[in-house]
């Protein structure tokens, strides 16, 4: 294992760690304010301080580590299980009129970022997490549609390939016994990498208002409430911009880490 595999798992474990005990445990209640103990700094009763409510700041952050990871975890489980069938589906048709029907549908898509398509559907349906997970789910799509049909159209012309073709078996099958194995490490690489980027997509909507709404805490809604208070109370801001930070930045060393553990050239070369 490489050393950035190594960090990136033990700081993405940490904050994986504090949401699980969020769901039994927190040191307060996360949405009981108490106003004659707002804005503390921290201190030995509340480790992280409180809020301009009074509200403890470490249990907001741990329940806020819960819903980051939920949205992101079921958007990019979106992205993944509708863009990989469709890049399947492009490469083995390379060429034909469906492969430039779902190329375009992909490029129309990535024309909107996943802040507009968030509008769009908050213009319809309401501000919420759910509205949040399928902005950022519907902008994954395209994103995985893409890799998996480049990283696909290559191996079409192997003889492995040729000789599937050759004893019979279907597009379909193919596709799922043979292509989709050898691409599935490049697909988790991108999977990591883009649950990274849920999370600050869905930390940039709280931030704007329409991702989780009170009283579900929201490491992006609490930069939003902290930021007039920043040059009295800089806590308020700091606690959750650096939660972002240390989980992005897991996120980004694992995914970095496991594409040179499971690239076997370099595992060749390290052995």
């Amino acid at each position: 294992m490489t050393r950035n595999l190594i960090i990136g798992t033990a700081l993405s474990s940490l904050v994986l760690l504090a949401a699980l005990v969020s769901f039994v445990w927190t040191p307060f209640d996360h949405a009981v304010m108490n106003i004659p103990a707002k804005l503390q700094t921290p201190n030995l009763s509340h480790w992280l301080g409180t809020d301009h409510f009074g509200r403890d700041i470490f249990s907001m952050v741990m329940v806020g580590a819960r819903t980051s990871i939920a949205v992101a975890l079921v958007a990019v489980g979106i992205g993944m299980s509708i863009g990989i069938p469709l890049g399947l589906t492009a490469a083995a048709r390379s060429g034909s009129g469906l492969d430039e029907l779902i190329m375009r549908g992909n490029d129309l898509v990535f024309a909107f970022p996943s802040l507009v398509i968030a509008i769009l559907i908050t213009a319809i349906f309401g501000a919420g997490a759910v509205n949040a997970i399928i902005a950022i789910g519907i902008f994954n799509i395209p994103v995985f549609a893409r890799i998996t049909r480049g990283a696909s159209l290559s191996l079409w012309q192997r003889e492995f390939i040729l000789a599937a073709r050759v004893s019979g078996k279907g597009l379909a099958r193919i596709s799922a016994e043979h292509i989709l194995p050898n691409i599935a490490n490049l697909l988790i690489v991108q999977g990591t990498i883009q649950f990274s980027l849920g999370i600050l997509a869905e930390a940039g909507l709280s931030y704007v208002g329409l991702g989780a709404q009170p009283p579900t805490p929201s490491w992006g809604r609490m930069l939003a409430d902290a930021q007039t208070m920043v040059s009295f109370a800089p806590h308020l801001a700091l606690i959750p911009g650096s939660a972002i930070i240390v989980t992005v930045l897991g996120l980004n060393l694992m995914g970095d880490g496991l594409r040179d553990w499971l690239d076997p050239k370099l595992r060749v070369a390290r052995t």
